[in-house]
């Protein structure tokens, strides 16, 4: 990992010096290897790959792939080109954040496929990213699982061209991959098979809206409204109940629904999912309608939080007046055409993603930065909400991105 926008300074190359041989003598180099592993996990990702170019008695400790498994993950969000196209003068690579530090990174991929042109990131798992791959001269895109920290990639058992483009990519534990259409899934599962994909129908009412994956259970929105005013519903569905080896087949996909959360998905213009913190919550991202009109205007974004164990609704936060502005137009325009992962603002539209305790906002009126929100720690209403200036690389369209746990727990 590189401090973006610089890829070439070669800092943090993973390799030590060729002039490193006074650095033999260092009272460091002279410990036992459990108590230099001991010093080294108590420093972050970042700093630790960092010390395999300080000396080769260092860089063999760090190249133990029982150490770095041992590492703790470093939490990204990736970004991922509105318009993904081959750029020969630089070499592949994607822009991160780190918000721990804010900072922007450059995480290289040097080593795909040389016949790839372009490649865009679709899902993750700790230390494992989903990337939809390009080939040259074109043909059918191909999905590839990889660790971009220890360079190694593998490519997936082929899918037809109309999953690339359509299908949404979640992944799973265990290795298991799932990508979902508007009429069925396809499940890739190490446990069943490894060589083909599995297909499941999706069974639900209409097509999904923003499917995310909580440990071993599907969440989605379906509209079951009218083609004149939207209703939306939340359904689920344990991973047993595709038979993908969570235990026996049983379930399916059925409402998720209570009494008393009445009128909470009819507050909300065009919502969307994201996974919440800990794996114990669901977060949904809207415009919060100023009324119950088929066309009112949004106010503000609103995050409101499912509590999967108390199965309660609460308002999480809801964007500053001062920054919603910055992504609205003049009034208000209906757009029915908004595409996934999409709030209608004004005549503009808003770029949701991200999860596990953050969420991040990107518009075409809002150049060179995005908005960024992060739950309170304790869980309460109102979280923290700021700009992530010097958004690097991207000078058109929107962007779009997904969180990823870099590390070396897994491998393809």
């Amino acid at each position: 990992m590189q401090p973006s926008p610089s890829p070439s300074s070669g800092e943090d190359s993973g390799e030590a010096s060729d002039d490193s041989s006074s650095s033999f003598g260092a009272p460091i180099n002279n410990l036992p290897p459990d108590a230099l592993h001991n010093i080294l996990l108590r420093l972050p990702l970042r700093d630790a790959v960092s010390c395999r170019a300080v000396s080769r008695p260092l860089r063999d400790s760090l190249n133990s792939p029982s150490f770095l498994s041992l590492l703790p993950t470093l939490r990204l969000l990736l970004l991922r080109h509105p318009r993904p196209t081959p750029n020969a003068s630089s070499p592949p690579s994607l822009h991160a954040f780190d918000p721990s530090t804010r900072r922007w990174l450059l995480l290289p991929l040097q080593f795909l496929p040389s016949q790839v042109t372009s490649f865009s990131p679709v899902s993750s798992s700790p230390s494992l990213l989903y990337l939809w791959l390009d080939p040259n001269p074109p043909s059918t895109k191909s999905l590839a699982v990889c660790n971009p920290l220890s360079h190694s990639y593998r490519l997936l058992p082929p899918l037809g061209s109309a999953w690339s483009r359509h299908g949404t990519v979640l992944a799973g534990p265990r290795g298991t991959l799932l990508v979902i259409s508007e009429l069925a899934v396809m499940c890739f599962s190490p446990l069943q098979n490894e060589s083909q994909w599995m297909k499941h129908a999706l069974s639900l009412p209409t097509k999904p809206r923003s499917p995310v994956l909580i440990k071993e259970t599907l969440f989605t929105l379906c509209d079951v409204g009218s083609a004149w005013r939207s209703q939306w519903k939340l359904f689920s569905c344990p991973l047993a109940g595709l038979g993908l080896g969570f235990g026996p087949r049983q379930g399916g996909w059925a409402p998720v629904e209570r009494h008393m959360w009445g009128d909470v998905f009819e507050i909300l213009k065009r919502p969307r999912l994201l996974p919440g913190s800990g794996g114990r919550r669901l977060l949904m991202i809207g415009g919060l309608r100023s009324s119950f009109a088929m066309d009112a205007p949004c106010s503000t974004v609103l995050i409101l939080r499912l509590d999967l164990e108390r199965m309660d609704w609460d308002e999480a936060g809801r964007m500053p007046p001062e920054m919603y502005r910055c992504f609205t137009g003049i009034g208000e325009v209906r757009d029915p055409l908004a595409g996934p992962g999409t709030v209608t603002v004004g005549n503009n539209k808003v770029k949701v993603f991200g999860g596990e305790g953050r969420v991040w906002f990107s518009g075409k009126r809002v150049r060179g930065k995005i908005a960024m929100w992060e739950e309170s720690e304790d869980g309460g209403t109102g979280g923290e909400w700021s700009w992530v200036e010097g958004v690097p690389g991207y000078n058109e369209g929107v962007y779009r991105g997904i969180v990823f746990d870099a590390g070396f727990t897994a491998m393809p």
